[in-house]
């Protein structure tokens, strides 16, 4: 917003020389009353807004006072102490006495005169054993070949046949029920000791049919070429 301002200076001097009247000076004040009327009517909306916002600014401060703390609660009541009941115990029973037993009374033995039978004497001893003496071994039943189950097989020494030797050995044989032969020796040689030896150890891994009881016999090996 632009003010202006009319700066007039009167002199007296220069209203007779321009030639000013008091009409004029009239019109003049007139105009100068009209700006100043028209510059108010542009001032007048603009301070009304400032003065409600003024109003509007314009807070009110009440102080309340605080109302007064309450008194404070009562201390609660005492509780009257407890009474403890004492039960009084009843008397212990007082133990049975043990009862005293007197000692047997002991009669001293009597004696009399009468004289002890005299102790019995021992038993005898068993009698030892008789030892029974072996039975004689049983006479040859003669030739075993026929129950041969297992037939000797002797093995011909390689000296005597490349020698040309030959002979027939007899051979006593002893022999269980089961058939084994328990024992074998020579009865009649061959008239040479390897073929005897040969014979009897071909014996030995023969064997008799099971069944036969036990006894002897004999059997006969002929070695020839």
């Amino acid at each position: 917003m632009t003010e202006t301002t009319a700066r007039y200076v009167y002199t007296p001097e220069r209203d007779e020389d321009d030639g000013l009247s008091w009409a004029r000076i009239a019109g003049i004040s007139v105009a100068i009353a009209v700006h100043v009327g028209a510059l108010l009517l542009m001032l007048a909306p603009v301070s009304p807004p400032a003065k409600a916002e003024a109003e509007k600014e314009r807070v009110s401060v009440n102080f309340i006072e605080p109302p007064p703390p309450p008194p404070p609660p009562p201390p609660p009541p005492k509780e009257p102490p407890k009474e403890i009941k004492l039960t009084p115990q009843p008397p212990r029973p007082t133990p049975p006495q043990p009862q005293v037993i007197p000692p047997p009374v002991i009669e001293p033995p009597v004696f009399t005169d009468r004289v002890s039978d005299p102790p019995a004497p021992p038993p005898a001893p068993p009698a030892p054993p008789v030892a029974v003496p072996p039975a004689p071994p049983q006479p040859p039943s003669g030739d075993l070949t026929a129950s041969m189950c297992t037939r000797p097989n002797p093995q011909y020494p390689r000296e005597e046949m490349r020698a040309g030797v030959t002979g027939t050995a007899r051979i006593l044989v002893t022999f269980n029920n089961s058939g084994a032969i328990t024992e074998a020796r020579v009865d009649r040689s061959s008239g040479n000791r390897n073929l005897d030896r040969a014979a009897q150890q071909a014996v030995r891994r023969a064997k008799l049919c099971p069944g036969s009881g036990d006894g002897t016999g004999y059997i006969e090996i002929a070695f020839t070429l």
